[in-house]
Parts: structure tokens; sequence; C-alpha cells
């Protein structure tokens, strides 16, 4: 397969010689074409180098020669990819520009085409930028990120304008020239942590980032799946194209699980519920007491367990936390919540904890089947999970 690599002007565009090399390791044919301003950033030579090939430029576009490289870029792309892309891009883009060799091989591409933008967060959330996207996305192209992070820009701290890192860019690649083996399924994604308040500014909760169910809700995206992602508290941005419902406590998670379950197909729960809520909530912030202080705590309902109740053909997956005796733990959750398999990670193991971008999973049956994965990115974890849930789908719907 053949990815045209088109890179524009970021102070990101210095990651795309690690994305060449990428998909030249995952086995792609890549070419790539670089703007002028993406010259002020990366130097010919480094992406020449990472690609194994010439770099194709403005200079000599229109000089006398057998093929017009537009054309012929166009048409070896089988996807075409724009990296650390730019507002000016977008917009040339969006309204059919053919002023250089980029705007005009994009003009021309017939395949997919991957816009990976990184800019400064006011550009990318000014309107014009929002409606160029939105006419791309029109015309069928995708976007991925921009992603949360430290800007490159001196002074700009954090924001959405980091663009995705080689890695993932090349996951959604491989996505999105494959199968889409979720086209007309419904999958339903719980993640993040739950707030459970005891007056109104101290709640109980944990420490969950909701990475591992996002991550899952944007896999499931790129296979063609309708998506629904109830998530408990985030900073993190749902991926373009998911229902996001967002909530506070275990009681509105259920609802909108229980309001969604109908229609669904795959149930993947990585939310970190909070299994206790206090039994009366002050409606005024408690003072400081001298001495010690009792709350009453009442269990919160068992979400995985309710939707496990109505499963039928359905494809429901959890995930457990265990310190010890971690198999024969999930085991013991799978076949009481009637969950068709858990994904088992140990909180104090390095590569496994909350908030990292890696995780480290066993999957485990409700027979106490065990199956250990290496450590690996948030997005690989979801995709063999993905795996395994279709499998297990079109196992139930086979003619008998």
């Amino acid at each position: 397969m053949n990815v045209l690599v088109v890179v524009s002007a970021s102070i990101a565009a210095v990651k795309a010689p690690a994305l060449l090399r990428r998909l030249r390791e995952a086995g792609f044919a890549v070419r790539v074409i670089a703007t002028r301003s993406a010259l002020e950033f990366i130097t010919e030579l480094s992406l020449a180098t990472a690609a194994d090939g010439p770099v194709h430029t403005d200079t000599g576009w229109f000089a006398a020669q057998p093929g017009a490289q537009h054309l012929e870029l166009a048409r070896f792309a089988d996807l075409t990819v724009v990296v650390s892309a730019s507002a000016d891009l977008m917009a040339r883009a969006a309204h059919g520009r053919a002023d250089d060799l980029a705007a005009a091989t994009l003009l021309c591409v017939r395949g997919p085409v991957l816009w990976v933008p990184a800019m400064n967060p006011s550009m990318w959330e000014h309107p014009a930028t929002a409606a160029n996207r939105a006419r791309l996305e029109a015309y069928g192209h995708t976007f991925l990120g921009p992603v949360f992070g430290r800007l490159g820009t001196r002074g700009e701290g954090e924001g959405f304008g980091r663009m995705a890192e080689p890695e993932r860019i090349v996951l959604e690649v491989q996505r999105l020239l494959s199968l889409k083996d979720l086209a007309g399924r419904h999958v339903l994604v719980t993640a993040g942590p739950t707030r459970e308040y005891l007056d109104p500014v101290r709640f109980i909760s944990n420490p969950s980032s909701g990475k591992m169910g996002f991550a899952v809700a944007e896999r499931a995206l790129a296979r063609g799946a309708r998506v629904t992602l109830v998530s408990g508290p985030s900073h993190l941005e749902a991926p373009p194209g998911a229902e996001l419902v967002r909530v506070e406590s275990a009681l509105e998670m259920q609802a909108a699980c229980e309001a969604a379950w109908d229609s669904v197909d795959i149930g993947v729960l990585t939310a970190a519920v909070a299994d206790y809520r206090a039994a009366q909530r002050s409606g005024e912030k408690q003072a400081k007491a001298a001495g010690p202080l009792s709350v009453e705590l009442v269990p919160n309902p068992d979400i995985a367990a309710g939707l496990g109740a109505r499963k039928g053909a359905r494809v429901l997956v959890g995930f457990a936390m265990e310190t010890h005796a971690g198999v024969e733990r999930a085991a013991g959750k799978a076949s009481r919540k009637n969950l068709d398999f858990i994904l088992l990670n140990y909180p104090t193991r390095e590569g496994s904890g909350f908030g990292g971008d890696d995780n480290e999973v066993t999957l485990v049956t409700p027979s106490g089947e065990a199956q250990a994965w290496p450590r690996l990115s948030k997005l690989e974890v979801a995709d063999r999970l993905l795996d395994q849930a279709v499998a297990g789908l079109r196992a139930k719907q086979q003619p008998v």
C-alpha cells in the first residue's frame, strides 16, 4: 500500500521524519511533499533520508517534464496524510485552491485523506478553521487531533494544539486502509472516573484520566462504528463523530448506559466507577470538625452487572484493577457480571497505573483462561480489545 505524506508548516514538522520511518517499518511505500514553509522548519535532506527517496517541492513543479507531478503523486497514493497541517493549507484545500504542489495534489487524490493538525489553540478554535474543517470532512476527509499537551509556541503552556505522535498516526493510517469491520454496529464505551459528592465542594473519586475509554472510542469510530461515549469528569476531547454524554456520578452513568443499551452491539466498560456514595449528601459546605468525622456510605449500583443481565447476543467487556490474585478475582467478576471477557491490570505495576499513555493488561475469561498482553499503547490495547469483541460478536451471530 502507498502513503503520500504532505508536510505542512508548523514546528511539529520536525516529527515528519519519524513518521516516514514508522510508515516504512509498517510496510508502506511512501512519497513525500513538503511545502515551502515546511522547509523553514525541517530540512529536505532529513525528509529524503527518512523517506528513502526524493522530496517533492514547488521547485520545478511547472518545469517541462513527461508527466505532471501533482497527477502522478495523486495516482500513487492509496492514502494521503497531511502532517503538521496548518490552518492555511486547510483553508486552501477546503476551497479548492491549487496554488502550490501540495494543494494541487490534494485536489487530485481519490483515496482517503487524513489531516493531522498542529497549530495554536486560538487558530484551531477560530470559526474560520472550524468551517474549513467541516468542509473537508464533508469531502470525506478525516482528522486526527490536535491533541492536548505542551505547545511549541514560547509561553503558551498547554492546550489542544499538539500534533498526534507518529505511532498514533500509523495506527490511524492502518485503520483507514483496513476493512470497516464495525460498520453498522453501535459501540457503548464508558470512561473516566465518577464523583460522589459529600457536599457541594467535596467528593469521593479516583485518578482515572479516561484515556483508555477515549482510545476505545477513537478506534471503534475508525473501524466504522457508531459510538456512544459516556464519560465522567475528564479534560480529554471526544474523538470527532462520537456521541459524548458527560456525567459525574455513578447513578448518572448508569442512567446514560441503560438509555443507550437497547441499540448497542458491543459494550466496553473502562470507567473507574466509585463503589460507594454518601447516604446523605449535604446541600451546604460542611465546616471542618475538631475531631474525627464519620460519613455513612452506601453501595453504588453495579453498572456492568445490570447491563450483563440484559446482554442477550451483545458482547460486554469490562476492566478490573487488582493488587493481588488478579486472574482469579477478574474471572469471578466476569462470571458474576455476565461479561464476555475482562481486561485486568495492576495499578501498582509500572505501565499499568492511572493517567499513562500505555497499558499492560491480561485478558481473562469467565472460565479463568488468561492471555497476558505485552505493554502497549492504549490505542493498541483498544484495537486488540475490539478484535476480540468483533470475533465474539460474529461467533454469537453464526447460524446454528
